[in-house]
């Protein structure tokens, strides 16, 4: 990890049930996440802000005003935007040193296959 990591994962490399190594594992880790809605949503801001180094979601849909009560990745700017990129950029926001693939278009099992066998 460089000094940015070290400094921002501070208070999880305190706690003795992570350390540095567990951080150091979830910095290299890739987490797939399937839909960017009211549970992808919070689970992509906790783990961008954890610091899962790579994060792949996957939606077709589109960001409507009505989502934006609950599906609190997305901003208002963010309507009409599909969801698996509004998501990349709020999470770039929150945490600059994580890569956030997206995939827009809807995925037949083979494609989820992939993807799967690429996360950890």
């Amino acid at each position: 990890m460089n000094d940015n990591q070290l400094l921002r994962y501070s208070r999880h490399i305190l706690l003795p049930q992570i350390e540095y190594e567990g951080q150091d594992k979830l910095v290299n880790s890739h987490a797939l996440i399937v839909g960017a809605g009211g549970l992808g949503s919070p689970v992509a801001l906790y783990l961008a802000a954890a610091g899962v180094g790579t994060l792949t979601i996957c939606d077709f849909d589109v960001v409507d005003l009505t989502n934006l009560q609950r599906q609190i990745v997305h901003t208002t700017s963010a309507v009409g935007v599909n969801k698996a990129v509004s998501a990349q950029a709020t999470l770039l926001a929150i945490n600059p040193e994580i890569t956030v693939n997206t995939v827009c278009e809807k995925s037949s099992e083979t494609d989820f296959e992939k993807l799967i066998i690429q996360a950890d």
